[in-house]
């Protein structure tokens, strides 16, 4: 490992003047469930790291505004998991981040850190595109709010710019009634990058939204406004029609982890299970 600096900021102020100060050359840490691993492989070779557990405006709590739960930046995905608001509101959500890793991993892992790690697998990426979550990002240029449809720009890359950093992540409490399921297939059972990964949304007013991971340079989304896929009555045919085009948006790699034609091949079967398995949730 090669020696870098540290340092532990106790105010935003401090922090973003630190990452502002040594920009590409600087890395955050917080769960470092990432960090630790690139640091040890020698793949990550930061001259600076800067931990953000003590920064007092950075606090871990789950906080509802009224129209949405606010996700603070130090949050762990464990408690994200057990909070009963994020488990009402956001059952798919709560999947995704249960197969982050081990219950160890979970216990210092943030869902920031999730998706400013920029993994085209990210796990909890497609539930947090389902359900149009948006990234509060404070910086020494001051605030701003991105679309997280926006905020990962490729593998690896965000739209955060030099000096700023996530404070918090804003899930909009659903309007409406929604079903929701999420999905993954892995090499094998336990801790393992996706292979592939899903969400499927379906409103009370017939809008089905599916959003996929691990099958392109980003997660991406795709919605079916006409009220088909939503619909337990409509034909199978004109159903698989919109699948297909969901598909088609799809730009799976080989790699180790499986073939492009077998990944291509089971983006249609988990389709399939997970809209059914949303359309069954809103009917409960």
């Amino acid at each position: 490992m090669r020696a870098f600096g540290y340092a532990r900021p106790a105010t935003m102020a401090e922090a973003l003047a630190l990452l502002d100060e040594h920009g590409p050359d600087a890395r955050l840490l917080c769960g470092g469930t990432d960090l630790i691993v690139g640091l040890r492989k020698g793949t990550i070779r930061p001259g600076m790291v800067i931990d953000l557990k003590r920064v007092a405006e950075l606090r871990p709590e789950i906080v509802d505004t009224g129209s949405a739960l606010v996700v603070g930046a130090t949050g762990v995905l464990t408690d994200l998991i057990e909070d009963p608001r994020v488990r009402r509101h956001f059952p798919a959500l709560v999947e995704a981040a249960m197969t982050v890793g081990s219950v160890q991993i979970r216990n210092r892992a943030t869902l920031t850190g999730n998706i400013c790690n920029a993994s085209p697998a990210a796990d909890t990426a497609p539930a947090l595109l389902v359900h149009g979550a948006r990234v509060n990002l404070v910086g020494v240029g001051g605030r701003r709010t991105v679309a997280y449809d926006d905020f990962v720009t490729g593998p690896r890359q965000t739209v955060l710019r030099r000096g700023e950093l996530v404070a918090s992540i804003e899930l909009p409490l659903p309007a409406e009634p929604l079903g929701a399921a999420f999905a993954r297939l892995t090499r094998r059972r336990g801790v393992d990058l996706a292979t592939i990964s899903m969400c499927c949304s379906v409103s009370a007013s017939g809008v089905t939204r599916f959003a996929y991971g691990a099958v392109g340079p980003r997660p991406f989304l795709v919605t079916d406004e006409s009220g088909v896929l939503a619909d337990p009555a409509a034909g199978e045919p004109a159903k698989e029609e919109i699948l297909a085009r969901f598909i088609a948006q799809a730009s799976p790699i080989s790699d180790l982890r499986a073939s492009r034609e077998y990944r291509q091949a089971m983006l249609a079967v988990l389709s399939r299970r997970t809209l059914r398995a949303a359309v069954d949730g809103l009917a409960a």
